[in-house]
């Protein structure tokens, strides 16, 4: 199957027919199950996904996949080094478990969908304002990817080699620390290693320097709390670690393409 340019995050809602079919792609994707079941087979892996369980695919993997009777999926195709999640977790294809917080997010997310609210139809083509889509896209990616990396059972496997990252807690640090200037000594010692090898280790687990990654966190981060309209664009900048409000709204336009407050007043 041929496929238009992906160069952002997109959510949809898809239903999988019961002949089978086979694609590849050169961005990552989530199948998340949601109502009734499909099978997918990824490398010659075959595994049935229903409510619960997911497909994490990388970039370049051959997939066969055929629907179970009545199905539906919630889809995030996920460009490489779009969203703030670590590159390892889409090391090798794998099916996984999905717990029941990550499962109440896709119900949720799936039935903003079908509601039509965002501009989405039932197979993902969009029908509103492409800015309103664009932000909805985003958002949900963003929520999608942080329950993922906090899901157990989607990083069951990823960490177990000696000598590897615990991304996983990496990711709970930074988070937990966004509004503070980042310390590599301090998260080097967090996590048991020397600054030089840590640094190392963070490439080879999240593809990028952990400024970098801390950066694209940030503004990922700043996606959920623009939702608040109890938040003013200052509170929110301070809380995900700029200095003010021109330089948060300067990094975000840059990787956005809209200011936070022109992001903001998109109807969501």
């Amino acid at each position: 199957m041929s496929h238009a340019a992906v160069t952002a995050p997109n959510v949809s809602l898809r239903c999988y027919g019961a002949i089978e079919a086979s694609d590849v792609h050169d961005f990552h994707q989530v199948v998340l199950g949601l109502d009734g079941a499909m099978v997918m087979a990824v490398d010659g892996v075959a595994q049935q996904i229903d409510a619960g369980s997911a497909w994490l695919i990388p970039a370049g993997a051959r997939h066969d996949y055929a629907g179970v009777g009545m199905n539906r999926q919630l889809v995030l195709d996920l460009p490489a080094a779009s969203l703030a999640v670590p590159e390892r977790l889409f090391e090798r294809a794998r099916a996984v478990s999905v717990d029941a917080s990550l499962a109440q997010l896709v119900h949720r997310i799936a039935s903003h969908a079908a509601a039509g609210m965002n501009g989405i139809d039932s197979l993902g083509e969009a029908q509103g304002d492409a800015g309103d889509n664009r932000r909805f896209h985003w958002d949900a990616a963003a929520r999608l990817g942080a329950a993922l990396i906090a899901d157990t059972g989607a990083l069951a496997g990823t960490q177990a080699a000696v000598g590897r990252l615990d991304f996983a807690r990496i990711d709970r640090w930074l988070r937990a620390h966004l509004s503070e200037p980042l310390r590599i000594a301090d998260l080097a010692a967090h996590c048991g290693f020397g600054m030089r090898r840590f640094h190392q280790l963070f490439i080879d687990a999240f593809g990028e320097t952990p400024h970098r990654y801390l950066q694209r966190l940030r503004l990922d981060t700043s996606l959920t709390l623009l939702a608040d309209p109890r938040l003013s664009l200052t509170d929110i900048a301070l809380e995900i670690g700029f200095g003010d409000q021109s330089a948060y709204t300067h990094a975000f336009t840059r990787r956005f393409g809209l200011a936070p407050g022109q992001w903001r007043a998109l109807r969501h």
